[in-house]
């Protein structure tokens, strides 16, 4: 799992830190969301009383935010990346020698690829850098 860290990704995680305690070096973008991803026992405590956490963090940064849990292993695939997509939902998610293949309908179809294939390529990234995926399709 090879991840870069830029300079704007480190004052994230700084705060993202100094508002909810949690130290965190998963911290990417897709669909113009800042998401977070913390291990799964500390995912209620980085959200916070009521939301509170994530509140102030989309607040404070001015940008909508996500927390999820950090995967472990292809099993927590198909869970991650519905957390990271929602709301757009899909069929399934297959995988074949470093390929992902998610099926879904029309709609969210062009909603998973975006426009000149901006989402599709922020999911291969994401994946590529926790799953050690090469190639995202959808179907």
């Amino acid at each position: 799992m090879k991840k870069v860290l830029d300079m704007q990704f480190i004052r994230y995680a700084n705060i993202f830190n100094r508002i909810t305690n949690i130290r965190t070096n998963h911290c990417f973008v897709y669909n113009n969301a800042l998401i977070f991803a913390v291990p799964r026992r500390l995912v209620s405590r980085a959200l916070g009383q009521d939301n509170q956490n994530l509140k102030r963090l989309s607040y404070s940064l001015g940008k909508k935010v996500k927390i999820v849990a950090i995967p472990y292993g292809k099993e927590d695939m198909e869970n991650f990346v519905s957390v990271i997509t929602y709301p757009v939902k899909f069929k399934s998610i297959d995988i074949n020698d470093g390929e992902v293949i998610i099926n879904a309908n029309s709609q969210n179809k062009a909603c998973l690829i975006g426009r000149e294939r901006r989402r599709l390529n922020e999911m291969q990234k994401v994946l590529s850098q926790y799953f050690g995926i090469k190639k995202v399709m959808i179907k």
